[in-house]
């Protein structure tokens, strides 16, 4: 949580997008970066009429905390509530019908827009009800203070319908970002990649803030990124995993980051680092699996194209 007088201006130094766009009730996807442009990590920013909410990732809780708490300002305060708190996802196409179900008759549910958030009751339980997710679908996620994620979980699992409800791990949930091609921390970004190369410009804003890396990021933009993140095809069996080498016409050129068989597409998906110059749409790759090598494309992304998660209501 970040309270106090300075909140929004200790935010816009400290993450890479415009804080003072979002609107209360409003969430803003951001990064956040060290002197040298690298990302410590991605995260949510949730704007409350007194505060602001940071969900950030579960690993890097102390890492973030005590990187905010070394450039605190004297009129902002920060509280790691993240043991206050817990969290459930529900996504899906129908995933709002599913929430109304379990929500009371008032709920601000039914009418909620992407990337926005409200306060509802889902079993008798108050949530913070956020339009938000890591899929490419529509999506909820459910924030519970103190006790009651259980009577949530069982409020939205024994709900009787006509379409399937079931909990799902990490396993589904990686083949769903992926196909969406959303980054994950610690694989696709971390603190030896910048926001330009990961494609991520759109939540970075050069022209009108000035946060921590915006000078490294200047340079680098003027200088032209070395490399950049594509999406990968693989034409034919076989699956890109983190770490194997990638070629273009014999020579190494970049690094597999991600990949996974699609189940939404039937085929073998990835994602890369590669020189700029082997970034083009149609690029024919290369893939060092273990020693056999695997033919692959950069194609357009996402590559999943028919998802619901920003349609409006």
């Amino acid at each position: 949580m970040v309270v106090g007088e300075g909140a929004s201006a200790f935010l816009q130094r400290m993450t890479t997008n415009d804080v003072s766009q979002i609107e209360i009730g409003q969430a803003q996807y951001t990064a956040v970066c060290n002197e040298r442009a690298g990302i410590l990590d991605d995260c949510v920013v949730y704007r409350f009429e007194d505060r602001y909410l940071l969900i950030v990732n579960a690993s890097n809780i102390e890492k973030d905390f005590n990187w905010f708490e070394s450039h605190l300002a004297d009129d902002v305060s920060l509280t790691d509530r993240s043991d206050d708190y817990s969290l459930v996802a529900v996504q899906g196409p129908r995933s709002r019908e599913l929430l109304l179900m379990a929500a009371d008759e008032e709920s601000e549910i039914s009418s909620l827009q992407f990337y926005r958030h409200c306060n509802a009751t889902i079993g008798g339980v108050e949530v913070i009800c956020a339009r938000t997710g890591y899929t490419g679908e529509l999506g909820y996620e459910l924030y519970i203070e103190g006790e009651g994620a259980d009577r949530v979980w069982t409020a939205l699992s024994e709900q009787e319908v006509d379409f399937e409800v079931k909990p799902v791990g990490l396993g589904a949930r990686d083949t769903l970002r992926m196909e969406m091609k959303y980054c994950l921390y610690g694989n696709d970004i971390d603190e030896g990649t910048n926001p330009l190369e990961a494609n991520l410009g759109w939540i970075t804003k050069l022209d009108n803030n000035d946060f921590i890396g915006k000078d490294a990021l200047v340079e680098i933009k003027s200088n032209g990124v070395e490399r950049k993140l594509v999406g990968i095809e693989i034409n034919g069996r076989g699956i890109a995993r983190h770490g194997y080498e990638v070629l273009a016409n014999g020579t190494v050129v970049g690094d597999v980051t991600s990949g996974t068989h699609s189940p939404s597409l039937g085929k073998s998906i990835g994602m890369a680092y590669v020189e700029s110059h082997c970034a083009a749409i149609g690029q024919e790759l290369t893939i060092n699996s273990r020693g056999r090598q695997l033919e692959a494309t950069v194609v357009k992304t996402p590559f999943w194209k028919k998802g619901t998660s920003a349609q409006k209501v």
